[in-house]
C-alpha cells in the first residue's frame, strides 16, 4: 500500500501521516545504514543520516520523503481521479521531533532486517561477536567481517537489499579519544610469572646430586686418605650411584632444568669414565674357548674357573660340589675354610671331580674367619700352603698347566676394613700386589673386600694386574650379601691375573650357594699366548 503511494506523482501534493519505523527502512534504507549510524553514536548520526537521505530518489522531497503518506477521505482540489484528503498535523501543539526514521538497535525488541552493532568503539575483536541476527544470535563470520572493515574507519555490509557504506570514522586503529595510543589488535597484556612446577621434588634431586657428588669424592681421595673411618665401606657403594644419577638425568630433562641437567650429565660422564671397563670390553675370550669348557679337560687352552667365600664352612658342600659338576669347573679356590668343611667336601665328591688341592696353613696373625684352599682339574706343581707372610688367613699357591700356559693360581682373604682394622686391610691388600714383582703368570681368586672403586685396589693392580670384571664389559657382578632380603650390592669378589701374561679371562657370572653371604663368582679362562 505505502509502498506503492510513496513513489506516485499523482499523491505529491497530498497531505502525508507518518510511517512506522519498519515500513519506513523497507522502503528507503533496506540497507540498515541508518541503524550502524545511530548505534555508532550521536556525533556520527547526522552526517550517517544526511548520507542515506542523499541516496534517495527524488520523491523524498516531496512529503513522503519524510515519511508520510496521503490521510484517507476526499479533498477539495485533488487531482482527477483522486481522493480529497483530509490535512491532519501529528506534531500540532508540540515541537516537532526529529524524524523518527532511526532508533537504536537495543531499543527494538525485534527487526525484519539483520542489524550490526558499530565494531568500531569496542577496540577489539571481542565486540564483533555482538552482531545481531533478527533472532538474537550470535553470527561470528558476519561480525568477524564487519571487524576487519572497521579497521578501514567505515562500516561496509551486505544484504539481500544491496550493498550500502557508512563513512563512520573508527577509533579502534586512531587510539582513543582521552589520547591513549592506537592498541594493536594482537597485542596481549604482559602475563603474570607462573609459580614453578616440581619445585619441591627439583630440591630433592638437587640433594641427591649432592649426595652422589660426596660419595664421589671419597672415591677420589689418594690411597694414603682412602683407609680412614667408614671411607672403605661407602666408597663400595659408588657403583650405585648410576641409578640415582640417571633418575636425576631424565627428570631434569623433563622438567627442564638446564643446570641440574649439566650437573648431572658431568656426574655420569665421570663416573662412565671410571667404570668405562665394566661397559666397553678389553679383552676376553674366543668362541673356541667358550665351546671347550662345554666339558672340563686339561688338553684344551681353558679352564672354567670359580672362587667361592664359604663363610666359616657354613656354606653347603653338596651344593658347591653339584655347581662344579655342572658348570665343569677346572679351579675352584674357597675362603673361610673351617677344620670340618674339608671333609664335607670330599664327602659330597669333591676329589673325584678335581682330584688336586692345597689348604694352607693357619693364620700367622688373624685367623679372618679360616683358612684358604685350592681345587684343581691339572696336577699341581710348586705347592705352597703359605706364599708370603700375611697377618690374615694365609695364601696357599700351586702352579698348573692351562693349555699352553703355566700359571700360579693362588687364593687369597685379606682384613676387611672394619673399624680398629683398617691397617690390617691396607698391609694384606700391600702383600697381595707385591706378587707383581715375581716372575710368575699369576692368576689370584678370592675375596679381597674391596671393590674396583677402592684406591687401595687398584693401587694392588698397578700396571702389572688386571681385574676381570674391569675389563671383560659385560657389567657389575655383585657378590655380597647374599641369601638375604637385601640384593647382593657390592662386587668385592675378584679375579685378578697378569697383564699381558698371555691369558684371558671373561665370560663372568654368579651363583648362589646356600648358607654363605657371598655369591660364588665363575669365569672363564683362556691362554692365548
Amino acid at each position: 500500500m505505502a509502498q506503492r503511494e510513496y513513489n506516485d506523482p499523482s499523491y505529491n501534493n497530498a497531505q502525508w501521516e507518518p510511517l512506522s519505523d519498519d515500513a519506513w527502512r523497507a522502503q528507503n534504507d533496506p540497507a540498515g545504514v541508518g541503524d550502524v549510524a545511530a548505534q555508532a553514536g550521536a556525533q556520527h548520526a547526522a552526517p550517517a543520516y544526511a548520507a542515506s537521505r542523499a541516496a534517495q530518489p527524488d520523491a523524498r522531497r516531496s512529503g513522503a520523503a519524510a515519511g508520510y503518506v496521503p490521510a484517507a477521505g476526499p479533498q477539495a482540489g485533488a487531482p482527477a481521479g483522486g481522493q480529497a484528503v483530509q490535512p491532519r498535523d501529528p506534531f500540532a501543539g508540540s515541537a516537532a521531533p526529529e524524524p523518527p526514521a532511526y532508533r537504536p538497535v537495543t531499543d527494538r525488541a525485534a527487526s525484519d532486517q539483520t542489524v550490526m552493532r558499530p565494531i568500531a568503539w569496542a577496540g577489539s575483536a571481542r565486540s564483533a561477536e555482538r552482531a545481531r541476527t533478527p533472532a538474537g544470535s550470535t553470527v561470528p563470520g558476519y561480525a568477524a567481517t564487519a571487524a576487519r572493515q572497521s579497521r578501514g574507519g567505515a562500516f561496509r555490509r551486505s544484504g539481500a537489499g544491496g550493498a550500502a557504506t557508512s563513512a563512520v570514522p573508527s577509533t579502534a586503529s586512531a587510539g582513543g579519544g582521552d589520547g591513549t595510543p592506537p592498541r594493536s589488535r594482537r597485542e596481549r597484556a604482559p602475563r603474570a610469572p607462573k609459580p614453578a612446577k616440581h619445585g619441591c621434588l627439583s630440591m630433592f634431586l638437587w640433594l641427591a646430586l649432592i649426595v652422589c657428588a660426596g660419595f664421589m669424592a671419597l672415591r677420589c681421595l689418594p690411597a694414603s686418605l682412602a683407609d680412614g673411618r667408614a671411607v672403605p665401606e661407602l666408597v663400595s657403594f659408588v657403583p650405585l650411584l648410576f641409578i640415582p644419577l640417571v633418575v636425576c638425568l631424565v627428570l631434569a630433562f623433563l622438567w627442564r632444568r638446564r643446570v641440574l641437567l649439566v650437573f648431572t650429565v658431568a656426574a655420569l660422564g665421570l663416573m662412565g669414565w671410571w667404570h668405562a671397563g665394566y661397559f666397553l670390553p678389553t679383552a676376553g675370550v674366543s668362541a673356541a674357548a667358550q665351546t671347550a669348557v662345554a666339558t672340563a679337560s686339561v688338553d684344551d687352552g681353558a679352564a672354567r674357573i670359580m672362587t667361592l667365600n664359604t663363610l666359616a664352612g657354613r656354606a653347603s658342600a653338596a651344593e658347591i660340589v653339584q655347581l662344579v659338576r655342572e658348570q665343569h669347573v677346572e679351579v675352584l679356590c674357597l675362603q673361610e675354610l673351617s677344620d670340618s668343611f674339608a671333609s664335607e667336601l670330599s664327602a659330597a665328591g669333591i676329589d673325584e671331580l678335581l682330584p688336586y688341592h692345597v689348604i694352607s696353613d693357619r693364620a700367622s696373625g688373624v685367623n679372618n674367619g679360616g683358612r684358604n684352599g685350592i681345587w684343581t682339574l691339572a696336577p699341581m706343581s710348586n705347592i705352597s700352603q703359605n706364599l708370603l707372610p700375611i697377618e690374615t688367613s694365609s695364601m696357599p699357591a700351586a702352579t698348573i698347566q692351562v693349555g699352553s700356559a703355566t700359571v700360579r693360581v693362588v687364593s687369597v682373604h685379606p682384613n676387611s676394613p672394619v673399624r680398629g682394622a683398617q691397617d690390617l686391610w691396607e698391609e694384606g691388600l700391600s702383600t697381595i700386589g707385591s706378587l707383581s714383582g715375581y716372575d710368575h703368570t699369576y692368576f689370584i681368586m678370592g675375596d679381597f673386600n674391596s671393590t674396583w672403586d677402592h684406591a687401595r685396589f687398584r693401587e694392588l693392580l698397578g700396571s702389572a694386574f688386571v681385574d676381570a670384571g674391569a675389563t671383560a664389559g659385560e657389567g657389575f657382578h655383585m657378590t655380597y650379601p647374599s641369601n638375604t632380603v637385601i640384593p647382593p650390592l657390592v662386587e668385592i669378589d675378584h679375579i685378578v691375573y697378569a697383564k699381558d701374561s698371555g691369558i684371558v679371562v671373561s665370560e663372568l657370572a654368579t651363583a648362589t650357594i646356600s648358607g654363605t653371604d657371598h655369591q660364588a663368582l665363575l669365569a672363564t679362562l683362556e691362554a692365548v699366548g
